[in-house]
């Protein structure tokens, strides 16, 4: 019996992602990263929620930077904020949505997959690389989540965004029911 337990354990071993469940810890990798999640502060201020889960999937609203960084997030790319400053902002509202997704989930390692991504770019007229902006933000959510991370997204740009914002980003994920 130990000898095919032992044999069990090298093949499972072998097959990509058969050990992949264990290791899932996206809340460990952020922490890897020295990535600290903001914490929301009480309930919305607008007449909607942050999120709102429905079956397994959990939609957010559009966020924007928050919580502690650098950089303002706010003006027309590339004319007020240059593409770097659009992409700090695009990976920081990432960081924003993944607060509230972990207030309204509990636990990050949750999530088995996301889903989608709609980025907003405010942008000037002319500007025509909103995809790069959002490259950003994916390029976070693959490096968190691995595999699971990956998603579909739509990158456009926008005349003006609420508060002149340079980036808005509303998701979806699949949860676990944990």
């Amino acid at each position: 019996m130990r000898l095919l337990l032992a044999a069990f354990v090298s093949l499972a071993l072998l097959i990509p992602g058969a050990s992949s469940a264990q290791e899932y810890d996206p809340e460990a990798r952020l922490a890897e990263m020295g990535i600290t999640l903001p914490v929301p502060q009480g309930p919305s201020r607008s007449a909607f929620d942050r999120t709102v889960r429905t079956g397994n999937l959990v939609f957010t609203a559009g966020h924007a930077p928050c919580g502690e960084w650098d950089g303002n997030g706010r003006g027309k790319v590339p004319t007020e904020a240059t593409l770097e400053e659009a992409q700090a902002a695009a990976r920081q509202v990432v960081i924003c949505i993944l607060g509230s997704l972990k207030a309204e989930i509990g636990d990050l390692s949750r999530v088995s997959r996301v889903v989608r991504v709609f980025g907003m770019v405010n942008s000037a007229p002319d500007f025509t690389a909103q995809s790069q902006v959002m490259n950003a933000a994916s390029a976070l959510l693959n490096e968190v989540f691995g595999d699971r991370g990956r998603h579909v997204r739509s990158a456009v740009g926008m005349a003006a965004l609420p508060v002149n914002l340079t980036v808005e980003i509303e998701m979806v994920f699949e949860v676990d029911e944990g």
